[in-house]
């Protein structure tokens, strides 16, 4: 049996895998995601989603996705979930490939120009719109940066080609800011900060609804939920993961509800785990 069925649950509430699923919407992530759809079926061209480790930028990407799950014959989604390449040439095809191109040529300045063609092709002849996302933004180079410039550029008299939506850590807008070229395309720029108290409350039941709990059902009391604010500082990632460690240690301690010791004793063993790490 599965821990969480000894809950009453019907899946992990607290998994760590981006499942829209699972997406609380915070007034950020809302008004985020609201903006972002404006943006594509509005074919703004570039689109920049700033937010610290853990914000939950990926979960994000993947809601959008969803979003547009009853425009698939209209819109080509594609991802590059690192764009850590070697060369201009390889993030080039990179590109090309994630968007199913095949007879890839051997210099840059023809791949360009095949991709370019591509997306004339899909845009304006077969009324297909192609999006690109690309996560951990950040490591995008100055190179990297200006192929995207140059793919922002291809355009007809009323509309962009390729859309392009960045979500990456807030070093990313530095980059851009050294490149007034590329900063000057962005259609779209916003930050997500982290969670206050009353939605990390919020997410945590969210997560466990969603699983499965029963109205009547609670899992964290107050001081837990306190304790497990305070110790986050509201990054998603971090409330998901103290929230399945506490969950297993109310198991293991045969309780019935996660209470603010309970964290702190999960806290404590991570901590311990962390130290033991070299």
């Amino acid at each position: 049996m599965e821990y969480f069925e000894l809950l009453g649950l019907t899946q992990e509430p607290f998994s760590n895998t981006p499942d829209p699923d699972f997406f609380y919407g915070s007034h950020e992530h809302k008004e985020a995601l609201q903006r972002l759809e404006m943006a594509i079926r509005l074919k703004r061209g570039l689109s920049i989603i700033l937010g610290g480790v853990g914000t939950g930028k990926t979960t994000l990407s993947r809601t959008l996705l969803k979003t547009f799950e009853d425009d698939k014959e209209k819109y080509i989604f594609r991802l590059i979930l690192d764009p850590n390449f070697q060369s201009e040439y390889e993030f080039v095809t990179g590109i090309m490939r994630v968007f199913e191109m095949q007879d890839i040529p051997n210099s840059t300045i023809e791949c360009k120009n095949t991709l370019q063609n591509s997306l004339f092709k899909d845009s304006v002849l077969e009324q297909k719109y192609p999006v690109l996302i690309i996560d951990e933004g950040q490591l995008l180079t100055p190179t990297y940066l200006e192929v995207l410039r140059t793919l922002l550029n291809y355009e007809t008299n009323k509309e962009k080609l390729l859309q392009v939506v960045i979500f990456g850590q807030p070093e990313l807008l530095t980059k851009i800011k050294k490149q007034p070229n590329f900063y000057d395309r962005i259609g779209l720029g916003y930050v997500i900060n982290l969670l206050n108290h009353n939605d990390t409350d919020h997410l945590i039941k969210y997560r466990l609804i969603r699983a499965g709990m029963k109205n009547d059902r609670q899992l964290f009391d107050e001081s837990a939920i306190s304790c497990i604010y305070e110790h986050t500082k509201g990054s998603p990632r971090r409330i998901v993961e103290l929230c399945h460690e506490s969950l297993l240690a109310m198991i293991r301690m045969e309780k019935d509800i996660v209470d603010s010791e309970i964290v702190q004793d999960s806290i404590k063993q991570k901590e311990i785990w962390n130290g033991l790490i070299l």
